[in-house]
């Protein structure tokens, strides 16, 4: 159960003075400070309770502070569940690859324990093998929507952000605290060559943000002076692999100095409602933020909505001046929707999440490691309408016998990544750093490219992936697996053809608007090229109807192609799957009996990534 918590310092009194730092004993290096947290090898992790799911300060961050010297592990804990948490943890920080000798000495786990915990996670759709490399699937990110969603408040503030990053043609990113750190749920970007944005989850010391100073208005004596450790033991933020390290390091006066800069930056937030970034991440960003309150009385923040510029198009100065304004209209409008937006519809509450588990333990025996992907499966079990849970909830939505699922929660109580509060438990921010940041960069092409390399090797044909162009009379390839054949279809990635004589620009096609399905003009490409626009019309309705485009000779003599759609959650068609090979290889009713089955359950399992990943996230489509 959590420690019990100090009495709140009064919202808007300073926070206590900065005491005078030692210098810190023994190792400050990245050895020491490794980026993110570690369990080792053993069932040690990081201490302390973590915040709530508002995203309140009683977050954990992810400094060398927190270790496990600071607290025992529980008696209860899973080991198994830190080990494969620290995988999880080692991989994110690596940028979602790496290879199993490489996570052997990361994680500093024996090498027999990584191919466990790397084979149960690849069980589970979390990682994928790629020769002696293991990647992050878009799957996991189901563990950070789980967090996202019974927050609701990406769902309820993001359109608020991108309107107004829409209107300043700024990026806008909304933080939530994570005890001496910030964590982004969204960001709103520009498309420039000088871009401005971090990944959503990704962790910032707050002395080194605009959202941090708010964030510390609230903190409690506790948190300045786990603050202080933290500092003190990480002085070049080697723990924070979002940000540039510090330029300096054993500069004490300088360390102090910035500490008493960040005192004094909190009192002036809790003193004027907002609070600057000049420069404070990297030379020339600059932003500025504005606190969005929970209803309710004492009126907590919720989140932080900040405007991010670069010192070329913005001062400092002009951030106040010019954007401010703008940025505390917008806050209003979100304080106003997480007033009168109504309660989640409670939905039937999922049940039996890990049942599936029994059957792979048989399947893949001592490989598989139960208890492991029982209790990854106990943070999905909370969601939209599941913000807290009891223990008799977590049992019954899981199918775990009630100690199972208690010491899954103790565990996760240990780690951070879950609150208790009396009888019920949230998720905390924390569980964005289990693969969100890496992953929430993903695009279309690279969520496909693993279900292309399968599909090949199952029918022993190449497979493409294509988008249709903004005109909606060509498709741009995006991704594409070769067969190893004598006489092969010779197509690379960005390769542009007319979409109305290929099997895939007809799937793409079917789902388009009837504006764009008008094209000028259809020039026989082959003898059998369709070049009547009625004709078109009538095999886009077939196709629409029969869920495949099936298109024989018409681009190129001798070329039979067949394609089905990918959609996204909404149910639009976003981009087409196919297979393309000589006439002779397979008749047209093969093509359909033997390749449409098998293409249909790889667009499924594309699918099935790309809803994931888009749900908080987006995933572009190029």
């Amino acid at each position: 159960m959590p420690a019990k918590r100090t009495p709140e310092t009064p919202e808007g009194s300073a926070p206590p003075a900065a005491e005078k730092e030692p210098p810190p004993v023994g190792e400050t290096t990245a050895s020491a400070t490794r980026r993110g947290d570690r369990a080792a090898g053993t069932a040690g992790s990081d201490a302390g309770t973590s915040g709530s799911a508002t995203g309140t300060s009683a977050g954990t961050s992810g400094s060398a502070a927190g270790s496990a010297a600071e607290r025992e592990v529980p008696a209860e804990a899973v080991t198994p569940l830190i080990r494969g948490i620290a995988v999880l943890r080692e991989l994110t920080e690596a940028g979602g690859t790496l290879s199993l000798s490489g996570l052997e000495r990361a994680s500093g786990l024996a090498r027999s324990t990584v191919d466990r915990i790397t084979a149960t996670l690849a069980r589970m759709g979390y990682v994928r093998f790629d020769g002696r490399d293991v990647h992050l699937s878009p799957r996991l990110m189901e563990l950070g929507n789980a967090y996202m969603s019974a927050l609701r408040l990406p769902a309820l503030l993001s359109p608020h952000a991108d309107a107004l990053a829409d209107e300043l043609d700024e990026s806008v990113s909304l933080a939530v605290a994570d005890r001496d750190g910030i964590r982004f749920i969204h960001q709103a970007t520009r498309r420039r060559a000088m871009s401005l944005s971090f990944r959503i989850g990704d962790l910032l010391p707050a002395e080194r943000t605009a959202p941090g100073p708010l964030f510390a208005t609230q903190w409690t004596a506790a948190d300045w002076q786990r603050w202080r450790e933290r500092r003190a033991a990480d002085p070049r933020d080697l723990s924070f692999t979002a940000v540039p390290p510090r330029t300096y390091e054993g500069d004490y006066e300088r360390d102090a100095e910035d500490d008493e800069t960040f005192v004094h930056r909190t009192r002036e937030a809790s003193t004027h409602g907002w609070s600057l970034d000049d420069q404070l991440i990297e030379p020339g960003l600059v932003a500025i933020s504005v606190p969005v309150r929970s209803p309710g009385p004492g009126g907590r923040i919720a989140s932080v909505a900040s405007v991010v510029s670069h010192t070329s198009r913005h001062t400092a100065r002009d951030l106040r001046t010019t954007l401010l304004p703008r940025l505390r209209s917008a806050v209003r409008a979100m304080e106003r929707e997480l007033h009168t937006a109504p309660p989640p519809e409670p939905g039937p509450p999922p049940s039996d999440l890990a049942l599936w588990t029994g059957a792979s333990k048989q399947q893949l025996g001592r490989e598989f490691i139960e208890s492991l992907a029982r209790g990854l499966t106990v943070l999905t079990a909370f969601g939209e309408g599941r913000p807290e849970l009891t223990l008799t909830e977590v049992s019954r939505a899981t199918g775990l016998a009630r100690a199972t699922a208690r010491r899954a929660l103790i565990t996760y109580e240990h780690l951070g990544l879950v609150a208790a509060t009396g009888r019920t438990f949230t998720l905390t921010p924390r569980v964005l750093s289990l693969g969100f940041p890496p992953l929430s960069r993903t695009s279309l092409p690279e969520i496909a490219q693993p279900h292309l390399a399968d599909l090949t090797c199952r029918i022993h044909e190449s497979t493409s992936l294509a988008v249709l162009s903004d005109s909606g009379e060509e498709i741009q390839y995006t991704a594409r697996v070769a067969t190893a054949r004598v006489m092969s279809v010779n197509i690379t990635v960005g390769t542009r053809l007319p979409a109305y004589a290929t099997a895939l620009g007809r799937v793409l096609l079917a789902d388009a608007s009837e504006g764009i399905r008008e094209a000028k003009e259809l020039p026989a490409l082959t003898a059998h090229t369709i070049t009547d626009k009625q004709k078109l019309a009538e095999a886009l309705t077939s196709v629409r109807a029969q869920g495949y485009a099936l298109v024989d000779e018409e681009l190129e003599e001798g070329l039979r192609s067949i394609a089905v759609p990918i959609r996204d959650g909404s149910g639009r068609v976003v981009a087409a799957l196919n297979t393309a090979m000589h006439a002779s290889r397979r008749t047209p009713r093969e093509c359909v009996t033997d390749l449409v089955p098998e293409l249909t359950v790889t667009a499924a399992r594309i699918q099935t990534d790309l809803h994931t990943a888009a749900r908080f996230t987006h995933v572009p489509l190029t």
